[in-house]
């Protein structure tokens, strides 16, 4: 059995985030699926045995713990394993000040902006879709003006700050309405670097579940 295995799907930037993390570091590891778009997470049942937060990814570790929050488990596994981890206190304050930033503001508002322009069942609201499309433009721009002086979020080698946040980097620009070539050219050449580590994988090649095209 392997060691790890990780309740997710395909979709989920933030899944996504913990699986990149353990294929690059080389840890033993199984995706769960979990049926999102049927509304698994919505089940009760599924609450009580998995997660009481109702989100993805959830990690189960070999004695027996559930952990949750993407940013919560990437800082677990590095502690743990010290693959990716944040050399010294003054990154692993930097580290949690980038995951925090990531997880409030830049995966927030993208997220949710690509999911109801590419996934929501209704016809999003035009103003809604501009609102968040402004903050998610707000926050690239953070990350992309801090790159232009680093290789990495913390320097000159990959951490668990650059897993966080590349969580919905690698999505194709039908969903996310963003061509990070043209729009965010170090965001860009930053997830480049990342896609040379060894073990990264496209996330529909990563995760389980079943690709499903954009509705609009």
């Amino acid at each position: 059995m392997p060691t790890y295995r990780l309740h997710s799907f395909c979709q989920s930037g933030n899944a996504y985030k913990v699986a990149l993390y353990l294929n690059c570091a080389g840890l033993d590891w199984e995706p769960v699926f979990v049926d999102f778009m049927a509304g698994a997470t919505r089940d009760t049942q599924w609450r009580i045995d998995v997660n009481p937060m109702g989100e993805v990814p959830v990690l189960e570790t070999p004695d027996g713990k559930r952990l949750t929050q993407s940013g919560a488990i990437l800082t677990w596994l590095a502690e743990k394993t010290g693959k990716f981890a944040p050399a010294d206190a003054d990154q692993r304050y930097e580290a949690l000040r980038w995951i925090l930033f990531d997880n409030h503001k830049f995966t927030s508002y993208l997220a949710t902006y690509r999911f109801l322009r590419a996934f929501a069942a209704r016809d999003p609201d035009p103003a809604v879709l501009a609102f968040l499309k402004a903050r998610a433009d707000a926050a690239m721009t953070v990350v992309d003006i801090h790159l232009e002086t680093t290789a990495f979020m913390l320097g000159d080698k990959p951490t668990i700050a650059d897993f966080s946040l590349a969580g919905y980097m690698f999505y194709p620009a039908s969903e996310t309405g963003y061509d990070l070539e043209i729009d965010y050219k170090n965001i860009f050449t930053w997830t480049q670097r990342l896609k040379t580590l060894p073990g990264w994988k496209d996330p529909y090649d990563l995760l389980p579940g079943e690709r499903i095209e954009p509705r609009r």
